[in-house]
């Protein structure tokens, strides 16, 4: 028998009893829990199945000697969208969080994204004049077509060999050779002294992690986890007038053309007995002889928590890039030609399903920055 989650309460109920609802939702992650929301608000019923035995999806915090370790990766909220920044605001509280990545090559750390630090750190320059003749130094100017050349093209080969090319053929598994130029439309680069990773004018991370703001968009919903929809389709189909589905789409539809390819993370977590290992929530790791891609130190996400950083701990998740299989979770779709003409395939179908909406990064084959999520499902339902 499945568990039914309200939020507020668990019990357990017998399935084959649900009632009948305007919206059937599978899957408990932003994209699910921002339209059960929105849907709600319009005098909507909603019943959400998820798979794994807590909601959030990738956005899930685990409470771990008080720090609270973003178990799926970390994630900051960032945009520029007003609009967007209002309703998570109203849907919980935030703190201002303003990312500073560095990368470890060799026994150096530099900034990042490229900024005056790290073309300080790297070739000593003081002014962006300097930066920008000793970059242009080395850059290819030739016809782009792959990720190398993109990436020459953009930073020269200095920054590119140290910085760039270990971590990504770490991150895909492939040469850089043999990557598409689109994975990097552009290197941020800046040329002042300034170490924020993102752009966006607002920035921040929920008080209490990602779990106090997706409970908030759950309230007093009917929750069931532990179910795989797609293994019991034929029950849940039947009780809902639409379905919202933000599981991967190929499996929706039986895998009819082939499966779409994924590279998958997993994460070494340790906890340490020292008060701060590293100074910084994220350094990556761009060398090949190393084998994870980076290091995340879970309480530099809370400055603002005094107890968390006078503990004599902390909590470390060493992150490794993998080949997809079926045994893992697909984390970051590979689009490619041969991928991306294989998800037309599955958008086609997609399209004829008339009361099923097809929405999230496992459901449309694409990244999805958390601020570009929301954004899609308003735009669903300021139609109605």
């Amino acid at each position: 028998m499945e568990q039914k989650v309200n939020l507020k309460s668990k019990f357990r109920v017998n399935s084959s009893k649900l009632k009948h609802y305007d919206y059937l939702i599978v899957g408990s992650g932003l994209y699910g829990s921002t339209f059960n929301y929105l849907a709600k608000k319009k005098g909507k019923s909603t019943l959400i199945v998820e798979k794994r035995d807590v909601v959030g999806g990738n956005l899930y915090c685990e409470k771990v000697e008080g720090i609270y370790v973003h178990k799926y990766g970390p994630h900051i909220f960032h945009t520029d969208n007003i609009r967007v920044w209002n309703f998570v605001n109203n849907i919980t509280h935030f703190n201002p969080y303003m990312l500073q990545t560095m990368s470890r090559a060799g026994d150096k750390l530099y900034s990042l994204p490229f900024n005056m630090y790290t073309f300080n750190q790297l070739w000593g320059v003081s002014t962006p004049k300097e930066a920008k003749a000793r970059i242009n130094k080395d850059k290819y100017t030739g016809v782009v077509h792959n990720l190398e050349e993109q990436a020459l093209s953009l930073v020269g080969r200095d920054i590119y060999e140290k910085l760039i090319k270990g971590y990504t053929e770490k991150q895909w598994g492939r040469d850089c050779k043999n990557l598409p130029s689109f994975i990097i439309k552009r290197l941020p680069t800046r040329f002042t002294f300034n170490g924020n990773y993102f752009n966006d004018r607002y920035q921040g991370i929920p008080e209490g992690c990602y779990n106090a703001m997706i409970d908030k968009l759950l309230e007093d919903t009917e929750v069931i986890t532990g179910v795989d929809y797609n293994t019991n389709r034929e029950m849940y189909e039947k009780i809902a007038d639409k379905i919202v589905y933000t599981g991967k789409i190929d499996e929706y539809f039986g895998y009819k053309y082939g499966k779409l390819q994924y590279r998958t993370v997993r994460w070494d977590t340790e906890i340490l007995e020292v008060a701060n290992y590293q100074g910084t929530a994220v350094i990556n790791q761009p060398d090949k002889n190393v084998e994870y891609t980076r290091i995340i130190e879970h309480k530099h996400f809370e400055p603002y928590n005094e107890r968390i950083h006078q503990l004599n701990k902390t909590v470390i998740s060493k992150e490794y890039s993998e080949e997809w299989d079926e045994t893992k979770e697909g984390y970051y779709p590979i689009n490619d030609e041969k991928n991306n003409n294989l998800y037309k395939k599955y958008k086609e179908l997609a399209d004829k399903e008339k009361n099923v909406i097809f929405g999230g990064r496992l459901a449309e084959y694409k990244y999805y920055d958390m601020k570009d999520i929301i954004d899609s499902v308003f735009k669903y339902w300021d139609k109605y």
